[in-house]
């Protein structure tokens, strides 16, 4: 088994990429990082210092990790997410030392542009939306909509979020635009559509 590291991938050589690791064109591992054998790092994405990814994670095209978030076995992250410095991820629900559970992993997935604040937390066997966002020390346990902002511990729903990261404001009809993008929006029974 052999890495599979494209020409332009960086990796700093205080990192370790196993064998059988999958690293796209453009991605950067940082200091101290350590990148399993089956793991898959794709194009563009970034891992900050002291990141650890584990054996068959999926990173999808421009992830940007920040410091010292362990991404494990489980999990899979979408295109275009940002996890911020030491969120972290959980795979086991009731982990003992003494109980080896490593055939009870939970999968977690982290869809296309969502974001995870710092220190947050995600409990194992969640999805998270697409555009989500997580707030910074949030505790999640249940699934987060598209869209959706949530905050608090344990994460309770708090607003809508647009693509560009900015809570939006509905009006009596539903509708809501985006200042920074232009981009509008309909509401309609908890589920948002881009108009």
């Amino acid at each position: 088994m052999t890495s599979s590291i494209h020409p332009t991938a960086f990796v700093h050589p205080s990192a370790i990429v196993d064998e059988g690791a999958v690293l796209h064109e453009g991605c950067k591992v940082w200091h101290f990082c350590h990148v399993m054998p089956e793991a898959v790092i794709g194009e563009g994405t970034s891992l900050g210092q002291n990141t650890f990814v584990a054996r068959g994670v999926v990173l999808g095209k421009n992830v940007k990790v920040q410091n010292n978030v362990s991404l494990y076995e489980g999990l899979a992250v979408e295109d275009d997410v940002f996890l911020g410095p030491s969120c972290v991820f959980t795979n086991v629900r009731n982990p003992r030392s003494a109980v080896n559970r490593r055939g009870d992993y939970e999968e977690t997935l982290v869809k296309r542009g969502a974001t995870i604040g710092a220190n947050a937390t995600i409990r194992c066997g969640v999805t998270l939306g697409a555009h989500s966002f997580v707030a910074a020390g949030a505790v999640v346990t249940e699934d987060v909509p598209d869209h959706a902002l949530v905050m608090g511990v344990p994460a309770k729903h708090a607003g809508w979020m647009s693509a560009h990261g900015v809570q939006l404001a509905f009006d009596a009809q539903g509708r809501a635009t985006c200042p920074e993008s232009g981009q509008s929006y309909q509401l309609n029974n908890r589920e948002i559509t881009p108009l």
